[in-house]
């Protein structure tokens, strides 16, 4: 999430949830801090390269089957 938006929203969330001045700054940091968190946990899952296991090789022999 771009940092703009993260703090218009920490911030809106701060002033209708704070009571007080401590409060206030203690709120907006416990959201900054959550939108940053959900961004960042998200975003390693999306950009993690995927890990496949080595494909199993058989090697069962071909029998020759005739048709009579």
């Amino acid at each position: 999430m771009n940092n703009f938006f993260r703090a218009l929203i920490a911030g809106y969330g701060a002033k209708k949830l704070g009571g007080g001045c401590f409060s206030t700054v203690l709120i907006f940091i416990v959201i900054w801090y959550a939108l940053g968190h959900c961004n960042n946990s998200r975003a390693a899952t999306i950009n993690s390269p995927i890990q496949h296991s080595t494909p199993i090789q058989h090697s069962a022999p071909i029998k020759n089957v005739s048709p009579n």
